[in-house]
């Protein structure tokens, strides 16, 4: 049975003018895609040519000063295998943009919704290009390092605090003990059933 690195050499060989060697390290194959115009290309491929049938997740890193700022990390498996395999991809400008991989696994649907909200990258070609964390319209993307981690008051009246800025699961420094700054023990947010 083939391993990881195998599948991913494979790839790398369909795939020669934009992605690179295979790296694996502690266990874990990774392939970086260089052009992020190919990706559904390369994720098709891992799909119905490699036999990768699930998508487990897609997470989107913040590299300020460095051109492309974003990169877009998609982790899939096979269930037939039992291998997995990290691509990666990088996209920047104003308005960051990748293609869309929903059409090859239909899970990417709400992942990259969750990439978009939190890092403010566009997928080309989503049915449903919309926020899924946060309310249509917030003005900003949490997850990009410029963002405080004091929040930003909002002043649009939805929230009384941006996440961080005292929301209901931040507790207060001070000399309160744990227990007296947890706003679940001052009746400030309903605790569940």
């Amino acid at each position: 049975m083939p391993t990881s690195l195998d599948l991913a050499r494979r790839l790398c060989d369909r795939f020669q003018r934009v992605a690179c060697a295979p790296v694996e390290f502690r266990g874990e194959t990774t392939v970086s895609v260089s052009d992020v115009s190919v990706i559904a290309e390369v994720m098709d491929f891992a799909k119905s040519g490699l036999g990768f049938n699930l998508l487990l997740d897609i997470c989107g890193v913040d590299h300020p000063g460095e051109m492309p700022r974003f990169e877009i990390v998609y982790h899939i498996f096979s269930l037939d295998s039992r291998q997995y395999l990290r691509i990666k991809t990088r996209t920047g400008g104003e308005n960051p943009e990748a293609p869309t991989v929903s059409g090859v696994w239909r899970a990417a649907d709400w992942l990259e919704r969750e990439v978009f909200d939190m890092m403010g990258i566009r997928f080309k070609g989503h049915p449903d290009m919309r926020r899924i964390l946060m309310w249509e319209s917030y003005p900003h993307h949490p997850l990009r390092k410029e963002f405080p981690l004091a929040g930003i008051p909002t002043g649009d009246g939805i929230a009384w605090a941006a996440p961080m800025g005292g929301g209901p699961f931040v507790t207060s420094p001070g000399e309160k003990t744990a227990v007296e700054r947890e706003p679940r023990s001052q009746g400030k947010i309903n605790s569940p059933p």
